[in-house]
């Protein structure tokens, strides 16, 4: 039930809170999944995990689903929660967990522009301004961060390209399934990549071996169990409960609030960190931040980082 006062209350800001913990601490708990598995193995975990924590929940959710919409579930589920989780994975077998953080907040600047390119979404010039800050940013924190070492640059994309993946999705939700809720959405689109995930993982993967030889091999499935139920199934729920209690723009400091998480762990877990790298973290959040502003006069809806980390 969406309330009429949509001001925060306690209640709000302690799940606002969760989420930022949440979603700020799944970068180290991928890197901590590294340790034992390769990336494409860390992507299927979290994908199977996923899948049968929120199965219960299919059967339920599918029938409220017409055939005609099952291929954008399909879609979503494939670009919005397939591809990041390997993306992620792969980036951080050479960035620092707390890079692939920062990197993840460009989601807003991605979703403004590709709604605006290819859904017909109307913006202003200080959210176009916002985009190629937020994008100058990046680029200057990955050669900051990497220097010469181009190779490690390529690998920052990946964490870009994962962001880019949840812009899309994003866009594809609020135009083709917005009538869903978000448990239907979530559980029918993790049944078209939950499946064949744990197919792999029992044909093709190294997880068994790792499982039965590795000396850290529970250890990091204990990470990626983690992540999988806490940051995808619980906390898409606290979000999706958060936009209707309050508004968009209350939700989205989740945005702004990650990376202070996602550095905080990295440096706790021996990172490198120079005062450099803070400057154009704060020009992505500027950008971040001018993205996100109103797009129009009559329409005070701000973007909202919607995901399933």
């Amino acid at each position: 039930m969406v309330r009429k006062d949509n001001r925060p209350r306690g209640i709000h800001w302690l799940a606002l809170a969760v989420l930022v913990l949440v979603w700020g601490s799944s970068f180290i708990l991928i890197k901590r999944g590294l340790i034992a598995f390769s990336s494409a193995d860390v992507g299927a975990l979290r994908i199977a995990i996923s899948f049968m924590v929120l199965s219960p929940l299919l059967l339920t959710h599918l029938r409220k689903v017409p055939r005609r919409k099952l291929i954008y579930f399909v879609i979503a589920g494939i670009i919005g929660n397939g591809l990041p989780p390997f993306l992620f994975a792969i980036a951080q077998t050479v960035i620092d967990s707390y890079m692939a953080g920062v990197l993840n907040s460009l989601t807003p600047l991605f979703t403004l522009l590709i709604g605006v390119m290819f859904f017909g979404i109307r913006t202003r010039w200080v959210n176009a301004v916002g985009v190629a800050i937020g994008l100058a940013g990046a680029i200057g924190l990955m050669h900051a961060a990497n220097g010469s070492e181009i190779n490690n640059m390529w690998y920052g994309l990946f964490a870009v390209a994962a962001a880019v993946c949840y812009a899309i999705n994003m866009n594809l939700i609020k135009r083709y399934l917005s009538e869903f809720s978000a448990l239907t959405i979530t559980s029918v689109v993790f049944m078209f990549i939950g499946i064949p995930a744990l197919v792999y993982l029992f044909t093709w993967s190294d997880m068994v071996p790792v499982l039965a030889n590795h000396p850290q091999g529970w250890e990091s499935l204990g990470y990626i169990t983690i992540l999988a139920v806490v940051g995808t199934a619980v906390a898409m729920i606290i979000h999706n409960w958060l936009i209707k209690q309050t508004t968009a723009l209350f939700t989205s400091t989740v945005t702004y609030l990650m990376p202070v998480v996602s550095i905080a762990w990295g440096i706790a877990d021996g990172e490198a960190f120079f005062l450099l790298y803070m400057f154009w973290i704060v020009i992505i959040l500027a950008g971040v931040y001018l993205t996100n502003k109103r797009l129009n006069r009559k329409n005070p809806q701000r973007l909202s980082p919607v995901k399933a980390l």
